[in-house]
């Protein structure tokens, strides 16, 4: 059996590699925007005098927003040049997180996120739909394991950064950081990424309306939308919460978040690509379950934690990080290969809108469900455990029948072929 046929590419053009670094730095500074508020809850909380519920609010109407902006978009998604729509929402993004950045109050804070969700929650799917464009499956593990390497980055770089930042000066500063990185990465976009137009050849002259709903009753793409809807529950829950419950429950200083995100954040570079790599050699969906057992063993320990040093806390965190790492990468591996290139815009759009509100809901649930004593310590946080641990079996199942759809599908296209 010739087996030299079967080996994937594994080397990517100049340009190839450039959209790599483009695309990573994008993600990069939209999950730092994201997932920096949930550490600086400690601080945003005593400044603004706000209780978990409304610091809760704060970082679902992110998602909410994202939604709604994910389904008004999806529409329109494949009816322009990727490149285009990438440039658009990311002003809009900028302008978002540079609100936060100057945010005296709860009130100015909450409408912010509101702006930055809005635009950063759809830039996501686009780069998904641009790498789905210009990267064939046998290699978008690979892709998928550098791009989503920015949500390591962000644990060992931007949220590191961020916090020693929000300790020197405030909590406001990190927001300006983005800013000043997301200006210089929107000039790298104008002049050198390319217009990304394949998929505007095979559109029909239907309205956006009738594209959106086209996309949205597919029974394939429906699986994949509930499959989105589990991820969410299981990944917007824990976080909004780790950080004060990590300095209130476990007993870090906040001095010591720099070290424990830090740490933390280096390991899950390591695995990201490797990650990527064993996705493309011995399958994504393989690495999906091996992912969500470790997530649902880590997340039974940890929940449960009281008083703990700190060096069994960094390892449990570094575990449960790695653990999320690879159910990222391999589920957004097995999505990207879910819809048409005629409705990937779309799909991927709907998709994202469909995360952002599921994890807004999950956050506003988990503020419901935590409560904080006078002393600060989290109450019922064991409890949004169980949850994350029920949602994560549930998907394991449903993940499984995207995978055999996926293969069916690439099966019927290599006969056609």
């Amino acid at each position: 059996m010739n087996t030299a046929a079967q080996v994937p590419k594994i080397t990517f053009t100049g340009y190839e590699k450039l959209v790599i670094v483009l695309l990573s730095i994008i993600q990069f500074t939209v999950i730092l925007d994201f997932m920096v508020l949930s550490p600086l809850g400690a601080f945003v909380m005593e400044d603004m005098s706000i209780v978990p519920s409304q610091f809760g609010l704060v970082v679902s109407a992110y998602a909410f927003s994202a939604g709604a902006s994910g389904l008004l978009a999806a529409g329109f998604a494949d009816r322009f040049d990727r490149k285009k729509i990438l440039v658009f929402f990311y002003v809009g993004f900028i302008v978002g997180t540079a609100l936060c950045a100057i945010a005296p109050d709860y009130h100015f804070l909450l409408f912010a996120r509101i702006v930055t969700g809005l635009f950063g929650g759809v830039l996501g799917s686009i780069g998904f739909a641009i790498i789905t464009d210009i990267f064939s499956m046998q290699v978008r593990g690979r892709v998928m394991g550098f791009t989503q390497m920015a949500f390591a980055v962000s644990q060992v770089l931007g949220i590191p950064i961020g916090l020693l930042l929000a300790d020197k000066f405030s909590w406001h500063s990190p927001f300006w950081m983005i800013v000043g990185l997301s200006l210089l990465t929107f000039f790298a976009i104008v002049f050198y990424l390319k217009p990304v137009t394949e998929h505007l050849k095979l559109q029909t002259k239907q309205n956006p309306f009738q594209h959106l709903v086209k996309t949205i009753s597919k029974p394939d793409y429906i699986r994949g939308f509930l499959a989105t809807v589990l991820l969410a529950t299981g990944g917007f829950m824990l976080m909004p919460f780790g950080s004060a419950f990590s300095v209130f429950n476990l007993g870090i200083r906040q001095d010591q978040l720099f070290l424990l995100y830090g740490i933390t954040g280096v390991f899950s570079m390591i695995f990201g690509p490797l990650v990527g790599k064993y996705s493309d050699k011995i399958g994504a969906y393989r690495i999906f379950v091996f992912g969500s057992i470790l997530s649902i063993i880590t997340v039974a320990v940890y929940t449960r934690l009281g008083i703990t040093p700190f060096w069994i806390i960094q390892t449990i965190n570094v575990v449960l990080f790695v653990s999320i790492t690879c159910r990222i990468i391999s589920s957004s591996t097995i999505m990207t290969a879910v819809p048409e290139l005629s409705d990937r815009g779309a799909f991927m759009s709907i998709n994202s809108s469909i995360q952002q509100i599921a994890g807004g809901i999950a956050s506003a649930v988990a503020g419901q469900i935590v409560v904080q004593t006078a002393s600060g310590k989290l109450e019922n946080y064991e409890v949004l455990g169980y949850v994350v641990i029920v949602a994560t079996l549930f998907t394991i199942g449903m993940m499984y029948v995207i995978h055999k759809q996926v293969a069916r599908k690439n099966v019927t296209a290599n006969l056609a072929n």
